[in-house]
């Protein structure tokens, strides 16, 4: 079967924008030449590529499909730059990270390749758990995730594994845990956790406590900073990575509540197996900083 290039950009214009009508400016076409293009390519793969919301959603098959107009796209991009545009000519790396690792070693380390190679990022942030279903969905080209599974037509790179340990105040410590952590006072206590995805204090609490997820009371800050400034002031306690310990914790004005056991995430870089020259040396610059920033495995 015959994918029509013309046909795959449509979807993966209406998919990235969200609307035929968007897509459509996008193309410089009008939306119901969009429309002709998706119903003719659903109708080769015998079924809807797209659930029609607002915003537009892929089916299962059209999710599948996206996959190779997204790579595709980067290639052809990168193949016109290097053939018509000047040598500091930018390109687009769209990539998913977990909010851990941006808020620690991406940018310090990666800093001076993404400048070098005029890289602009596009940058899908979510729990490390999930990230690899935007590599799955077609949304991104690459992404640092807990899975350890190559997808087809992907490489799975392992780089190292982030350490957290469970930080609280000195003094939310003395409130809540003055004789230190038991059942009953960790059902109590407030965790701080990024968002519904974080599982990384409830996989603790049931393998420490025999907690349920909904066994204990919860903030929800979804930013690195933030949360751990709202640990610093006594509002929750929660994991922490190691890399992001401060003046703070060296000075004892924040506390590991579980010393002698931490949480160590591994992390693997995903990508696709045939990416181009930039993408490629990209791709090989993250694992390379990851190894070095990451505990070894």
């Amino acid at each position: 079967m015959d994918i029509n290039a013309k046909q795959a950009t449509a979807l993966l214009a209406v998919l990235d924008t969200g609307s035929f009508e968007k897509a459509a400016k996008r193309l410089h076409l009008t939306a119901s030449a969009v429309s002709q293009r998706i119903r003719t390519l659903e109708c080769q793969f015998g079924g809807p590529l797209i659930i029609r919301n607002r915003p537009c959603l892929p089916t299962a098959a059209g999710t599948r499909l996206l996959q190779y107009p997204r790579r595709a796209s980067q290639l052809e991009a990168d193949f016109v730059a290097d053939m018509n545009g000047p040598e500091d000519a930018l390109w687009t790396a769209v990539v998913a990270v977990n909010a851990d690792t941006l808020s620690t070693w991406f940018f310090p380390e990666l800093s001076e390749v993404l400048l070098r190679e005029n890289v602009l990022l596009d940058l899908n942030v979510d729990d490390q758990d999930h990230t690899y279903r935007s590599l799955e969905a077609g949304r991104t080209i690459g992404c640092i995730s807990s899975e350890s599974r190559a997808m087809r037509g992907c490489s799975a790179t392992l780089m190292g594994a982030m350490r957290y340990r469970l930080i609280a105040s000195r003094g939310f410590k003395e409130r809540w845990f003055p004789q230190g952590m038991t059942r009953r006072t960790a059902s109590r206590a407030p965790v701080i956790a990024y968002t519904r995805k974080d599982e990384l204090q409830a996989r603790f609490l049931k393998q420490q406590f025999g907690l349920l997820p909904d066994g204990f009371p919860r903030h929800y800050v979804p930013i690195p900073g933030p949360r751990l400034e709202a640990i610093e002031r006594g509002l929750g306690y929660g994991m922490v990575p190691e890399l992001q310990l401060g003046t703070a914790f060296v000075r004892g004005d924040l506390i590991d509540l579980a010393p002698h056991h931490p949480t160590d995430v591994t992390l693997y870089w995903h990508s696709w197996k045939v990416q181009s020259p930039r993408m490629a040396c990209l791709c090989q610059r993250i694992i390379e900083t990851g190894k070095r920033s990451l505990r070894s495995v």
